[in-house]
């Protein structure tokens, strides 16, 4: 995959380019339909298959105090759309002077001249241009009026309920992370540097892996809510994903939720996704207060054997919440809730075997 980070770049290679435009925030099941809409529009029309995405999110240069907790970076948004056929993306800098610009002048100068778009293609909400002046029917008479084919893609909803990342980040503040990974289209998961903790898990309840969490991540990225959940832990590769104007490395292998219903299936090869190794898992997102914890952490206490070194990176899929945070009288008390939720996964694990998922 090319990666793209200004139209300055773009104009030398990007054309002829079939486009999908949005910010794609954790690359959910709706984003799925574009991708595969625009790789089919691309083969047709003799054009490389491709996304235009936003950093930082408009959101956050329009409207600074709206902005949204991000479920995904531009490097995993990349990743995921990789595994979906898109072979080149622009993660262009949304500033002052974008959002400027009226709905034609975006689809002439940016769309036309910049990235030789043959083909644009949109889901049916999208709105463009200066205070989101255009909509699709904007988008439709531009494109008949300077020849460029458009795409309009009708929003999905699962079991009622439209999939949108909004919808998502609310889920997840609930806690409600088996939802969340219905309209993801596979398990929500948080990925980082594996940091040594403080030790009282080793010398006073249960031994975790403890994942990094840079305070500006807080800030800007969305997380479930405080709690206890089943997880499956993933060892990744220490590499620096989406390079400018290189391959892209992938965070693993995003799989279907564990509920189904997502009527989009990524198109993936095993040999594209590689996988390290993985435990069952229980992990806590919280602040510890049984030991008086200042700070959020997230800790995972893996089922499965590490038979080996334990591992520098990892991803942790959520795919069910146990119970609530809360204080114990004394370690001993918390280590007996440990014991009693593992119990409890791996009750949840022999489930979803038995009935043949992965």
């Amino acid at each position: 995959m090319r990666i793209f980070r200004s139209l300055e770049e773009a104009r030398t290679s990007f054309a002829p380019s079939a486009v999908t435009i949005g910010n794609f925030d954790g690359v959910h099941a709706a984003h799925h339909a574009l991708m595969r809409t625009v790789v089919r529009l691309a083969g047709e029309c003799g054009a490389k298959p491709s996304a235009l995405t936003f950093s930082p999110h408009p959101t956050e240069v329009v409207a600074p105090e709206r902005a949204p907790l991000l479920l995904s970076s531009p490097a995993e948004r990349c990743a995921l759309m990789q595994c979906d056929g898109i072979e080149q993306v622009l993660i262009l800098p949304f500033d002052a002077h974008l959002s400027s610009l009226d709905p034609e002048a975006f689809f002439r100068e940016v769309l036309l001249a910049d990235l030789g778009a043959r083909a644009v293609v949109v889901g049916d909400n999208f709105l463009f241009g200066n205070r989101q002046r255009g909509d699709v029917r904007a988008l439709l008479a531009l494109g008949e009026k300077l020849g460029v084919r458009v795409g309009i893609v009708p929003a999905i909803r699962l079991r009622g309920v439209l999939v949108s990342s909004s919808e998502i980040r609310r889920l997840l503040a609930a806690g409600d992370v088996s939802r969340a990974a219905r309209l993801l289209g596979r398990p929500f998961a948080v990925s980082g540097a594996v940091v040594a903790g403080e030790g009282r898990g080793r010398r006073e309840t249960v031994p975790t892996l403890n994942l990094e969490i840079p305070s500006l991540d807080l800030e800007r990225a969305a997380v479930p809510a405080n709690g206890v959940y089943i997880t499956r832990t993933i060892e990744e590769a220490d590499s620096q994903p989406c390079p400018q104007g290189d391959s892209v490395d992938r965070p693993g292998d995003p799989r279907t939720g564990l509920e189904g219903d997502s009527p989009v299936r990524p198109q993936r090869d095993k040999q594209d996704c590689p996988r390290l190794r993985s435990w069952r898992s229980v992990t806590n997102v919280g602040y510890r207060p049984t030991f008086g914890g200042r700070h959020l952490t997230i800790e995972t206490f893996l089922l499965d054997p590490l038979e080996g070194n334990s591992p520098d990176r990892i991803r942790v899929e959520f795919l069910r919440r146990l119970r609530d945070e809360r204080a114990f009288p004394n370690a001993e008390a918390l280590r007996a809730q440990i014991l009693r939720d593992v119990a409890r996964t791996q009750t949840f694990f022999r489930r979803i075997v038995s009935i043949g998922l992965p």
